[in-house]
């Protein structure tokens, strides 16, 4: 055992490229109002196509955040790499980290789901129309790679430890948390940035999930209430696109140089189903022993959990197996059902950044003791009829929550976060 096994593992550090929100105060205001960053898609995006909206980041001046870029560097780098480094910059700047850490003693694990579809779908656009150069494009060698957005974020913010890219659809980022925390409780690292981005809203993409017989997107027309979890009426989910970052570090070193201190991370969990590849277990039974295995090993008895951050897609089996494996641990008798909420509503499902999304959602609803709402779910499904927290935000004593992420290829993951 090494020395710093059982130094708990804290989140100081958060920085967002989202829609509607490049810092920590936007991200927040905007869970916790339940203000929709879901809008229509241009003529472009969504021509043919039964999809109407999503969770957009925008076109941003990265000046503003990665102001050492040079000019002639920006031009060859994409959205996803930019935004990317910025969110990572950002972390760095909130976490506020000891000047004298060494850099080769800091890393960064990054996730994403489709890496750079967006820029190998602008790569062919500008191999197909006259209007090229408006076409905004990257260097292929650097722009093109699916690691490249993690590597160059770390260049750039002169981080040499580990640095690289998870891909395990919608559960990499609980998967590059789980490493980052394992480097830091071996004592291989004194700091780890841990993100998960995408920037999959085009058209091939919006294609592929809204085709008859696999349709998980929500076809309505209003963006604001267009992703219902767990109601009655929800028609699928809402792609979104961003980057997110969170700092982690050794509670005893956050301590010693008075961080601020969002959450504590208590436990992480995952398994692989080796059972549907595109299907949870609609028993509940998978997800609810998965759980109880975090809070075994987490030493977390049930009923101190407060609220479990759900994948929440508005899809009829993640709400359903999610609702029934949480009745499997909590309708017992002396236990009360936890909240079950879902922040997808707001920024989208951002596949590869989804879990992260959702322990930085976690994470600042611990840190505010406020439970952010889930918006739109106005008729819960009678077998979610859970807590949902849908009267909008709520002041709350809060010590224990889950966060939860499932993902195609029949993995699931879950972490438990503390109160600092």
């Amino acid at each position: 055992m090494s020395l710093v096994d059982n130094d708990d593992i804290v989140i100081t550090g958060l920085g967002v490229m989202l829609p509607g929100a490049t810092n920590v105060h936007d991200f927040w205001a905007n869970l916790r109002d339940g203000r929709s960053q879901v809008s229509r898609l241009s003529d472009q995006l969504g021509a043919g196509l039964p999809v109407n909206v999503a969770a957009q980041l925008g076109e941003l001046d990265y000046r503003e955040f990665l102001p050492e870029l040079s000019d002639a560097h920006m031009k060859k780098y994409s959205r996803e790499m930019l935004a990317t480094m910025s969110a990572l910059v950002a972390a760095r700047n909130d976490a506020a980290p000891d000047a004298s850490l060494d850099p080769d003693r800091i890393g960064f694990i990054d996730s994403s789901s489709r890496g750079p579809s967006e820029y190998w779908y602008q790569h062919s656009l500008a191999h197909t129309r006259q209007d090229r150069d408006d076409i905004p494009l990257g260097d292929p060698m650097m722009a093109g790679l699916p690691g490249s957005a993690a590597s160059f974020a770390a260049i750039y913010a002169g981080i040499r430890g580990l640095v690289t890219t998870l891909s395990s659809a919608c559960v990499g980022g609980n998967h590059a948390l789980s490493l980052a925390a394992r480097e830091l409780r071996s004592g291989a690292a004194d700091a780890m940035f841990v993100g998960g981005h995408e920037f999959a809203v085009i058209p091939n993409v919006l294609r592929l999930y809204s085709e008859p017989g696999r349709a998980v997107l929500s076809y309505a027309d209003d963006p604001a209430t267009a992703m219902r979890p767990y109601d009655k009426d929800r028609d699928g989910f809402v792609l979104g696109e961003g980057a997110i970052v969170l700092c982690l570090e050794r509670e005893s070193s956050a301590l010693r140089r008075g961080a601020r201190v969002y959450a504590k991370v208590l436990g992480h969990q995952h398994i692989n189903e080796a059972a549907h590849p595109t299907r949870m277990d609609l028993s509940g039974q998978v997800t609810a022993t998965m759980m109880e295995r975090l809070l075994k090993t987490a030493r977390i008895a049930p009923s101190e959990v407060g609220y479990i951050c759900g994948h929440g897609t508005a899809t009829r089996y993640n709400d359903l197996a999610e609702s029934r494996s949480v009745g499997l641990i909590w309708d017992r008798p002396g236990l009360t059902r936890p909240a079950l909420g879902s922040i997808k509503p707001i920024y989208g499902h951002l596949f590869g950044g989804a879990s992260v999304l959702n322990v930085a959602s976690t994470a600042m609803m611990l840190h505010h003791q406020t439970l952010a709402p889930t918006i739109n779910c106005d008729i819960p499904d009678p077998e979610c009829d859970h807590d949902h927290v849908a009267e909008g935000a709520r002041a709350t004593s809060l010590d224990v929550a889950l966060s939860l992420s499932f993902a195609i290829g029949s993995q699931s993951s879950a972490v438990a976060l503390g109160r600092a």
